[in-house]
């Protein structure tokens, strides 16, 4: 998704949209506006997942301050390596959806 959100973004620096007739625009607009809901949606899924994963690592830290086992701190460290690209990606697919209202902006 982020190679895809990517390249929607390049195409869209090079268009001109000065040149543009309104008709253009308009159907340019709509278009937009579904690639936006559907990096939106994607976008939304990634929230929830990656809220999850730190919810269950909040709780498997609260856990192994009353429980000290080795299984504690094998699952803090599975949930904070799965944890670490799910923010990555959470925050490309964030900015990346903010700069798509910039483009459907002008």
């Amino acid at each position: 998704m982020e190679k895809r959100l990517k390249q929607y973004l390049a195409c869209l620096q090079e268009l001109d949209f000065q040149s543009m007739d309104p008709e253009e625009k308009m159907t340019l607009r709509a278009k937009m506006l579904v690639q936006i809901q559907f990096f939106q949606h994607e976008r939304l899924i990634h929230l929830i997942v990656t809220v999850t994963f730190a919810v269950l690592l909040m709780l498997a830290v609260i856990g192994s301050c009353f429980y000290p086992d080795i299984f504690f701190f094998a699952l803090i460290g599975l949930l904070l390596i799965l944890l670490i690209p799910y923010i990555r990606h959470y925050y490309i697919l964030e900015n990346g959806v903010q700069e798509l209202y910039a483009f459907y902006d002008r």
